[in-house]
């Protein structure tokens, strides 16, 4: 083989050499490539994908924010201030142009009454006012609970019912109405909770203590605490035990009046109470009465 031949098969060679490590590089090259796209397009999903989830996070934020506010609200409302005008409002309770009513019950909670009372007034819908006894609240604080979840205004009517305990003194009816806001606020968990709002055992007119009632209604007033009676009842508490006396009852009051209290109990022994309290609603309902609670007043 002459020199020219070796030379051109050595020049054949390094082409070849050549052109495989140029195709290796521009392999090399186009796998870089390749795969620094795939480093991006994959970035570009993180960078979306934090993007969402920060977003995401945001909107659970705000969310949350917005619910934890929401409940504030509702807490807040479910709090009893005694404006100006709820005490215009609760010295007029008696005076309406439009027919209202308030369904009032005294003297529990109770085991088996209360909840009765409670489950009909869930199913039809209307908010009453319960005025408790602090020693039955803390007997049974998961009904007053209840009450309360449900809308329920929770008004005080002393600790211990016992009139001679209570009116010994003007200071007794104030004493009475702290130890059961005590019970109450325990009950529903709730330490901001007052009601302002009291009823004297066996009413705030007459009888032998009418006098000390009297002072201890001015004591209760500088306390920020109105009192509220009746001006219709069932006589629940007086004899009378079945639906028809309790209409009976109610019909010898209630169409003087537009504006009405009824006085009902739902003490342990008053099941005829919670039997017709559903025809009592619709007693009411019949006649155009709108219900309402003392939410509606004290505001």
């Amino acid at each position: 083989m002459d020199l020219i031949s070796i030379r051109r098969k050595y020049r054949n060679i390094r082409i070849t050499i050549i052109g495989i490590f140029f195709v290796a590089l521009c392999i090399i090259f186009f796998v870089l490539i390749r795969e620094i796209n795939k480093e991006i397009k994959y970035e570009k999903i993180y960078i979306s994908y934090s993007k969402q989830s920060e977003q995401a996070i945001e909107m659970e934020k705000i969310l949350l924010e917005k619910k934890k506010q929401e409940e504030e609200e509702a807490k807040k409302a479910k709090l009893p201030q005694l404006t100006e005008v709820g005490k215009n409002n609760l010295a007029n309770i008696y005076k309406s142009e439009n027919k209202r009513v308030f369904l009032t019950f005294d003297d529990g909670p109770s085991q088996k009454v209360t909840p009765q009372i409670l489950d009909t007034l869930k199913q039809e819908n209307i908010k009453a006012t319960f005025f408790t006894l602090g020693s039955r609240v803390e007997l049974y604080p998961e009904i007053v609970k209840r009450e309360y979840d449900e809308g329920h205004y929770i008004a005080s009517h002393g600790y211990s019912h016992i009139y001679a305990q209570i009116y010994s003194t003007p200071q007794g009816a104030l004493d009475e109405y702290n130890k059961s806001l005590t019970a109450i606020r325990n009950a529903i968990n709730a330490q901001e909770y007052n009601p302002h709002l009291f009823r004297f055992p066996g009413g705030y007119n007459g009888g032998k203590y009418a006098q000390i009632k009297k002072e201890a209604a001015q004591i209760l007033m500088q306390n920020e605490i109105m009192y509220v009676d009746w001006n219709a009842l069932t006589s629940d508490s007086a004899g009378k035990n079945t639906t028809e006396e309790f209409i009976s009852e109610l019909e010898k009051t209630v169409p003087k009046h537009n504006s009405v209290i009824v006085l009902m109990h739902d003490a342990g022994s008053k099941t005829a109470t919670a039997d017709a309290l559903p025809q009592i609603i619709s007693y009411f309902r019949e006649r155009q009465f709108e219900f309402m609670n003392f939410y509606d007043i004290i505001k």
